[in-house]
């Protein structure tokens, strides 16, 4: 415990954060948004700004909140039926997220990339320098996967992880320093003699007995799983940055995280 404590000591001085908010934390069962806990989310993004934090958010839930608003019931599998729901989606979740930030007298922008963004120089250094103009205009950049012209990336379970891949790549185009990967656990697991389930309070290297740890769900409205976010995790930590995997249904976990409390499963970066 004590261990845990310190090692979240370096949170609370950090300057930038990526927080990664996964579908099922935004959205309900039937694909209609959780206006009640993007509502508390978005409060406490504000506040992180207003302390002076530089915030970036990577939201999913783009896809569910189509499906909802076309009346789906299970998740496309089709790929021009998954870029109608996304289509759909992003301008719900953002016309909700601009509302929900305006109130707290916030400006938001949204960024839409694919993972091709991060294989040209020029459309990386173009991401970068929209990101860091953004921030440096007190806007918050809300970030995710541009379905709509994505190809087989927005079918294969393993592409970007419900944006948890992508998230770490955001991390490392503006050189954040810490990244929090909001789900519906509390943390990594791993079971006990007694058969039941323990939170692992930190990681100080992930490696395969990491990976043997976790189950990935399966979801009709999410594609990502504990191994995606431990591998999103793994990335940025050889680049030098830290992460907390947290509940994102936990009252006030944004705000708990970043006073260094014992919050989620921390993965320390390399080198700490």
């Amino acid at each position: 415990m004590k261990r845990s404590l310190k090692y979240r000591e370096v949170i609370r001085d950090v300057r930038r954060v990526v927080v990664k908010i996964g579908s099922r934390v935004l959205v309900q069962r039937t694909g209609r948004p959780d206006v009640r806990r993007m509502r508390a989310l978005v409060g406490e993004i504000a506040k992180l700004r207003k302390a002076g934090k530089e915030v970036v958010l990577v939201s999913s839930g783009a896809i569910g909140a189509g499906m909802e608003s076309l009346g789906m019931t299970r998740r496309p599998t089709e790929l021009p039926e998954l870029q109608m729901a996304a289509a759909v989606g992003q301008t719900h979740m953002m016309s909700r997220y601009e509302d929900l930030f305006g109130k707290k007298g916030c400006k938001v922008g949204q960024v839409l990339l694919t993972h091709d963004n991060f294989e040209h120089k020029v459309t990386l250094t173009n991401a970068r320098r929209t990101m860091e103009t953004l921030i440096r205009s007190e806007v918050i950049p809300i970030i995710n996967e541009n379905d709509v012209v994505a190809n087989e990336e927005i079918r294969a379970v393993e592409s970007v992880g419900d944006n948890d891949f992508l998230a770490s790549l955001v991390v490392k185009l503006i050189r954040a320093d810490l990244l929090v990967l909001l789900s519906t656990v509390d943390g990594v697991r791993e079971i006990g003699d007694s058969g039941r389930s323990r939170r692992i309070r930190y990681l100080e290297k992930i490696n395969r007995t990491t990976f043997k740890l976790v189950q990935d769900s399966d979801s009709h409205l999410s594609r990502g799983g504990m191994t995606t976010k431990l591998k999103a995790a793994k990335s940025v930590a050889d680049a030098g940055c830290s992460s907390v995997i947290a509940n994102g249904r936990q009252a006030e976990v944004l705000t708990r995280i970043m006073n260094g409390e014992d919050v989620g499963t921390i993965i320390l970066a390399s080198g700490l």
